[in-house]
Formats: C-alpha cells, sequence, structure tokens
C-alpha cells in the first residue's frame, strides 16, 4: 500500500520531468522565428472604458457610483434627460477593453477585443458592447470595439446557493474591434534590423549571427550582446526587407540555454533543464510524524456519595521518523536525480526543499528560479 501511495504522489513529478528532458534535449535544431523576434514588429496594446448593456440582472450594484455615471454621460450625450438617483445599473456593467494591434493593422482590419468587468457585476453574459474608443499608451484612438460578447462560463442560483464554471466576468468578441488609424511604421525602410532572443545567451547569440552571415553570404548581422543581433539590410534588398525577413526567419538554428531549475511553491511544480547536473552530495531525507491523541478519563463518584463526576484530561504523543540517505555522484543526470528522490519516497515538494538545500550547499549546478 505504501509503495502505491509513493508511485502515486510522484507520477505527476514524473511526468513534468519526461517533458522536460523531451523538450530540452538538443534533439534539433529550430526556426530562428520561434526563438526570437523582429524589432519593429510587434502588437500594440490599446484599452478602452465603456458599458455592456442587456445583462439579465448580472450587471453592477447600485454602489457603483461610476457605472450610473457613466450611463448618465452615455445617455445625456444622446439627448436623453435622466435623473442620475433613479438608474439602476443592474443590467449594464462597466468594462475596460483591451486589444492587441500588430503593426501591420490597417484601417478596416478587425481585432479581437477582451472585455473585463471593473465593477461588482456577476457576470457579463449575455451582454453587449457599447461602441467604445481603444487609445494606445500615446492616448491617440486607433480603433473602436463594440458587439456581443462571448463568455466562456455561466453563473446561476439562489439566494442559498449559487453554481458558477469558469470566469463569467470576462468575455470575448471575435473582430469585434476596428482598426481606425495605424501605427506609423514603415518596415521596407529600414536600413538595419535588430533580432531580439526571447532567452539570453550569448552562444545562441553568436550561433544566430553566424547562421544569418551564412546564409546571406556575407558578415551583415553581429551579436551587440546577449539577447540582440543587429542585421545590416543587403543593397539588393533594400526597399524589400519582406523578402529577406521570409527568407531568414525560417533559418534553422541551434540554440543554447543556461541549466535552469523552476520550481512553483504554490503548486509544487519542478521543472528542470537538460543540462542540470549535480556534485558529489549526500541527501538525507526524513519523514517526521507526530501524533496527538486525547483520551479523556472520566472519574464517577459512588451512588449516593457527595462527590461529582470529574474529567481528567490524558494525552498521548507519539512521535515517529524515517530517515534514508542517498549518495548521488558527481555529474548525476536528472533521471539519476529523479531515481534516487524515488528511493527515499520524495513527494514534489520534498524535492522543492531539497534543491533548495543542495543549491545553498553549491551541489546544484544551475540556476534555481522560485516562481
Amino acid at each position: 500500500m505504501c509503495g502505491h501511495s509513493k508511485t502515486r504522489r510522484f507520477a505527476f513529478l514524473l511526468l513534468v520531468l519526461g517533458l522536460s528532458l523531451s523538450l530540452g534535449m538538443p534533439a534539433g535544431a529550430v526556426r530562428l522565428k520561434d526563438i526570437a523576434s523582429f524589432g519593429g514588429v510587434r502588437s500594440n496594446d490599446l484599452v478602452g472604458y465603456g458599458l455592456v448593456v442587456g445583462l439579465p440582472g448580472t450587471g453592477d450594484k447600485s454602489s457603483s457610483q461610476f457605472t450610473i455615471q457613466s450611463m448618465a454621460n452615455m445617455l445625456e450625450n444622446m439627448g436623453v434627460k435622466v435623473d442620475r438617483a433613479a438608474l439602476k445599473p443592474k443590467n449594464v456593467a462597466a468594462v475596460m477593453v483591451t486589444v492587441k494591434m500588430p503593426a501591420s493593422a490597417r484601417p478596416g482590419s478587425r481585432l479581437d477585443a477582451t472585455v473585463s468587468s471593473v465593477g461588482d457585476a456577476s457576470s457579463l453574459l449575455g451582454g453587449v458592447l457599447l461602441m467604445t474608443p481603444l487609445k494606445g499608451i500615446d492616448g491617440s484612438i486607433y480603433a473602436l470595439s463594440q458587439g456581443a460578447l462571448a463568455v466562456g462560463g455561466f453563473s446561476a442560483g439562489g439566494d442559498a446557493a449559487t453554481a458558477t464554471k469558469n470566469v463569467t466576468t470576462v468575455g470575448r468578441i471575435p473582430g469585434g474591434a476596428v482598426v481606425e488609424r495605424s501605427v506609423p511604421f514603415s518596415f521596407n525602410e529600414q536600413n538595419d534590423i535588430t533580432i531580439q532572443l526571447s532567452v539570453e545567451d550569448f552562444s545562441t547569440a553568436k550561433q544566430v549571427a553566424d547562421s544569418l552571415n551564412k546564409a546571406i553570404g556575407g558578415q551583415y548581422a553581429h551579436a551587440q550582446d546577449a539577447s540582440s543581433i543587429r542585421l545590416g539590410v543587403p543593397s539588393q534588398y533594400q526597399g524589400n526587407i519582406v523578402a529577406l525577413m521570409a527568407s531568414l526567419e525560417n533559418l534553422e538554428v541551434q540554440p543554447d540555454s543556461r541549466a535552469k531549475v523552476v520550481v512553483d511553491e504554490k503548486t509544487g511544480t519542478v521543472v528542470l533543464g537538460a543540462n542540470v547536473t549535480l556534485a558529489k552530495v549526500a541527501v538525507s531525507h526524513g519523514n517526521l510524524n507526530v501524533v496527538v491523541s486525547e483520551q479523556p478519563q472520566v472519574s464517577q463518584p459512588g451512588a449516593f456519595s457527595p462527590g461529582q463526576t470529574a474529567i481528567t484530561p490524558a494525552t498521548e504523543i507519539g512521535v515517529r521518523e524515517e530517515q534514508r540517505r542517498l549518495i548521488l555522484m558527481a555529474g548525476a543526470s536528472i533521471q539519476e536525480l529523479v531515481d534516487g528522490l524515488n528511493a527515499i519516497g520524495a513527494t514534489p515538494r520534498d524535492l522543492i526543499s531539497i534543491l533548495r538545500t543542495m543549491k545553498s550547499a553549491g551541489a546544484l549546478h544551475a540556476d534555481l528560479e522560485v516562481i
């Protein structure tokens, strides 16, 4: 029974480590566009404040004064005079609308919009977003959003109970934002391009620069630091950089990375990279179990005696500690580490403490990141 329990507890850790091994090993080259981005070719975040109407009583409550104020302003802009004190926003919700606009978006392009409640609405299901201007960081309006929301969940309940599935206060409008103004950027007029690596590494930056020069046939690319490569545009591609990027983004390179261990203490998830090794170290892992039981003793006086019933507390404490030892030799691999931790019955949460202690002792040859 104990062996089955340990197997189940460690199953998730083995799955994660197995995935990290299969994904982290240098099994082959990858495309440049999968590990890097090109300067200027990025999305721009837009945001706007609006109102969702048509909710079936699941909107903001009367305590959300900003919703009432927004309703009154909207109606007054349409020529409707209202008494703000009489407005009830239960069918209306104040929301923030966010959109990611690519640099290549042009007026008339449609983008997906995400709508999130900012008040105390319980659900946006069935609502319709009224026309909302979307602004960039410079305060200019770049797009307008409007339409019916698609919410991936539901919420229902009564006075005593409520049933909710997924998040009902966030919805999406596929193609619900129309670009009215494009970002001023001329990609084809650049004289040089910056290639930004997703993960900083000097070896990878040098390999990318060498691969680019070999593909183009000249010394056009230079690694500036661990994360960026500057590429001069050859004369034959001046004014036609799109063709150059189309050929280079599929260029195969062999990325390198530092040995790293990532630990999520909240969920007990541990991911180890392929290059993680250990120095010679002895790991002693013990399980300490403390059992406290209360057995109160009742003292009952004899019949017709003047005494009173008395309860005497009696506490029993049992302590049991299990301790086992594992020797990991220098240069131990991940598989040997996993097998060893299995042997001492460690759980994923035990592994977190063991790895942190190994790092403090200088026996873990990898960066340890706790998130």
